[in-house]
């Protein structure tokens, strides 16, 4: 029996302006979590001695991510997606919002900037997990690669261009407007996700409570270990992307490099993830989806080995864009493989499970940073980076060749 009937012209016509929405939301999303994300924390480094402070503030967020976690992996199982995601911006254009009016009104505090982020981080973490499970509902099984592709693109450059961005406007204006540009962003973005049609297929748990959902995450993993394992292993990119943009303007700062250099990091990145996403159909054809992640994170563990031999900035700014060529391209196709394996109703607490893995690995390296940069050692961060990867993919490839890995379940 197939799994989705064949639609009508007029059905296609209106699944097409449905992704538009979709995707305007996603993009205007980016731009404000990139801004509070991966630019504020250069706003923070502006004053002396402020490394350890920034590292430690980031390790809050993720200590906080981690517990929440569970909640929102079950949430996102449990309600409409199209809500959440919905919820999600709101709450995050009036944080922005918030840190704009504080600053118009004279109040400049490191604390309101920590706080500002910490919601940022968490709620992004949600929205995150909701648009994966999101994307695998309302879209075709046809249309994973193509939608994903387009994620990718819109995603990673608005992101961490926009964190570019903000480093220039900070630099060149001031928190006022920095965190108005933001506010605006995420309250387009939130117009955009209500105009999204959405074809809920998550089965309503009426008969099932909250806590006896999540209580069942633990059995979505141990069904398959192997599967699991291995995409655990992929998603190290993520903790390690995270823990080199902490590093990297850390680093600068230190060194006396300005913040243009630090705008031009993520320019690299984000050009480097522009090019998997405009290519991603050919590049996913060129084998299964685990010899593809392999391949990429291999290539990132080698860029990364480039980036902590890097004497200058020019070099390191060429290596990050071949790292986020292939950290974009092992992202792409660990999220299109679990759109195939992994069921619609779990699909949240799936994501949930590698969100507690990935934050954990996360807190980890930011203990790391704060201890590099209080003994003046930071620049060793890149070969710790690189050797985690290296692992990584030697034990992905261990795993590819024994039994039980190519898993293939319903989607509903």
């Amino acid at each position: 029996m197939p799994l989705y009937k064949k639609k009508s012209h007029k059905e296609k016509s209106h699944k097409k302006t449905g992704a538009s929405a979709y995707l305007s939301g996603q993009f205007f999303d980016g731009i404000s979590s990139g801004l509070f994300m991966m630019a504020l924390p250069w706003a923070m480094l502006s004053s002396p001695g402020m490394g350890t402070f920034v590292a430690m503030v980031a390790l809050g967020c993720t200590a906080l991510s981690f517990i929440l976690t569970p909640v929102f992996s079950t949430l996102i199982d449990r309600f409409s997606r199209k809500q959440i995601l919905i919820w999600v911006q709101f709450i995050q254009t009036t944080t922005a919002a918030t840190v704009a009016v504080a600053y118009w009104a004279g109040y400049h505090s490191d604390g309101l900037l920590a706080t500002a982020q910490l919601v940022f981080w968490t709620s992004s973490n949600l929205g995150w997990s909701t648009n994966n499970a999101f994307t695998q509902e309302h879209f075709d099984q046809h249309e994973y690669g193509s939608i994903s592709g387009k994620q990718e693109v819109i995603m990673q450059v608005t992101t961490l261009g926009s964190g570019a961005l903000g480093v220039v406007l900070l630099e060149r204006w001031g928190m006022f407007e920095f965190s108005g540009f933001a506010a605006i962003a995420s309250g387009i973005a939130t117009l955009s996700y209500v105009l999204t049609p959405y074809r809920r297929q998550l089965h309503r748990s009426a008969s099932a409570s909250f806590v006896t959902q999540m209580k069942q995450s633990r059995e979505i993993f141990t069904q398959q270990p192997r599967f699991y394992v291995f995409v655990m292993l992929s998603v190290l990119s993520y903790p390690v992307l995270t823990f080199l943009s902490k590093l990297v303007p850390i680093w600068f700062s230190e060194t006396g490099i300005s913040g243009d250099w630090f705008a031009g990091y993520n320019i690299a990145f984000g050009m480097g993830s522009l090019v998997t996403g405009l290519l991603v159909n050919r590049l996913l054809s060129l084998g299964s989806f685990q010899s593809v992640m392999i391949g990429a994170m291999g290539v990132a563990a080698i860029a990364v080995l480039g980036m902590s031999l890097s004497a200058s900035p020019l070099p390191l700014l060429v290596f990050t864009f071949f790292f986020g060529t292939f950290n974009a391209l092992n992202r792409i196709a660990r999220i299109n493989w679990m759109h195939h394996c992994v069921s619609i109703n779990e699909r949240g607490r799936a994501d949930g499970g590698l969100q507690m893995f990935s934050s954990l690995t996360q807190s980890v390296s930011y203990v790391a940073i704060a201890f590099l940069s209080h003994f003046g050692i930071t620049q060793l961060g890149f070969f710790l980076a690189a050797g985690v990867m290296v692992v990584a993919v030697f034990m992905m490839m261990h795993l590819n060749r024994g039994a039980g890995l190519a898993v293939k379940v319903n989607a509903v």
